[in-house]
């Protein structure tokens, strides 16, 4: 087997299974499915799962120490896909149409490798009820485990080709950001906007994931019919794909010459995101970042009404590090008291929710370096102007 080119090391992998004390792993997030095989991706099931009675399952198998028995499984028609461009793992299973064959598949090829017991590590939001009883039949002596904290610290520091990947998703998106608010004007609703920030983005070569819209006073960031007025506030806070890594930036539009309590609102907001950045390096913690973007926060005129949040991304939107707890995504903030890593990515946002004058937030994307930052997609971060 030729060495794959991939963006994580096995024996890295290996120290994690150790640390978690498994022994072998059954990963079928599409996400992880993704990351292990090196970027390859079935366009086929991209924006779906469901097919008959069941749904696309893929696996990847590995087992630890044992990088020649690696296996994938996938749907019968990615066949044609190893033929043009072969997987590389050693064992290719092209057979699978319903979670059940995959996970049979995957189970025999463990067999056929000697593994018929142990700890064996699975991602148990990503594992049908159906698969997970197989494996509880077909390999009783075998017991299963959360191996979704070692997938994400696998994750976690990203490669040279990964943060190209994440700059320029976030340079593509704030572009497409820019000749969105700039192309629109009063009368447009945010249906309208909405669609043409897809069209743009889709322009840039990137895959068009969501748009939360507000228009005026309101903080409803669904799409609808209402329409952008002279004077109103507009936020644009999009995600968009770029061969699997995410952007995800938010800027601000006014139609209008912004007057100045709107530019004393972002300048607030703006406070609080740079009083962040200033603690971001390698060998801080993310608890300090969050410190100060809370402090700075607090003595805001619109501390009241006005949120701070900072969350690991790349793949998926919110990864490791996890730095804050029970806020708009839950999860436990385990990483908070851990030095950041150089090349780790950051997403940093501060939202005001104004009574008056609508929604006003910026979010932004960074990776750690060993002396501060860099600062991705930076374009726009004051208002833009529509087209009045």
């Amino acid at each position: 087997m030729t060495k794959p080119d991939l963006d994580y090391s096995f024996s890295h992998l290996d120290d994690l299974m150790d640390d978690a004390g498994l022994d072998a792993l059954l990963v079928t997030s599409k996400h992880n499915v993704r990351y292990l095989l090196g970027g390859y991706q079935f366009i086929f099931f991209s924006a779906m799962d469901a097919i008959g009675h069941s749904r696309y399952l893929p696996v990847f198998v590995y087992i630890k120490g044992a990088v020649d028995k690696t296996a994938y499984v996938g749907n019968r028609m990615e066949g044609g896909e190893h033929e043009n461009h072969p997987f590389w793992p050693e064992h290719i299973y092209t057979m699978s149409w319903t979670s059940v064959d995959s996970t049979q598949q995957a189970l025999e090829h463990l067999a056929r490798m000697g593994v018929n017991a142990g700890r064996i590590g699975v991602e148990p939001s990503f594992l049908p009820m159906n698969a997970a009883a197989q494996i509880a039949q077909d390999m009783p002596q075998a017991t299963l485990h959360d191996a979704t904290a070692v997938l994400e610290e696998l994750r976690a520091v990203k490669t040279e080709r990964e943060l190209t990947l994440l700059r320029q998703a976030s340079e593509s998106i704030t572009d497409a950001m820019q000749a969105t608010i700039r192309g629109a004007k009063a009368g447009d609703s945010k249906f309208e906007i909405i669609e043409r920030l897809r069209q743009e983005e889709t322009r840039r070569g990137l895959m068009f994931e969501y748009c939360l819209l507000t228009l005026g006073s309101s903080h409803n960031r669904a799409a609808s019919n209402q329409t952008w007025a002279e004077g109103e506030v507009l936020s644009i806070d999009s995600g968009g794909n770029l061969d699997g890594y995410i952007g995800d930036i938010c800027r601000m539009g006014v139609l209008g010459t912004p007057d100045n309590e709107l530019q004393d609102l972002l300048a607030e907001v703006e406070a609080t995101q740079q009083a962040a950045f200033a603690k971001i390096r390698a060998g801080a913690t993310g608890a300090e970042v969050i410190a100060a973007g809370e402090a700075c926060r607090k003595t805001q005129k619109n501390a009241a009404c006005t949120d701070f949040f900072a969350h690991g991304m790349g793949l998926i939107s919110h990864e490791a590090p996890f730095l804050m707890t029970n806020h708009p995504v839950a999860y436990e903030n385990r990483d908070a008291d851990k030095p950041l890593r150089s090349n780790m990515i950051l997403s940093v946002e501060t939202t005001m929710l104004h009574p008056k004058r609508g929604f006003i937030k910026l979010e932004d994307t960074l990776c750690v370096k060993d002396d501060g930052y860099e600062l991705f997609g930076s374009e726009g971060r004051g208002w833009t102007i529509g087209n009045s």
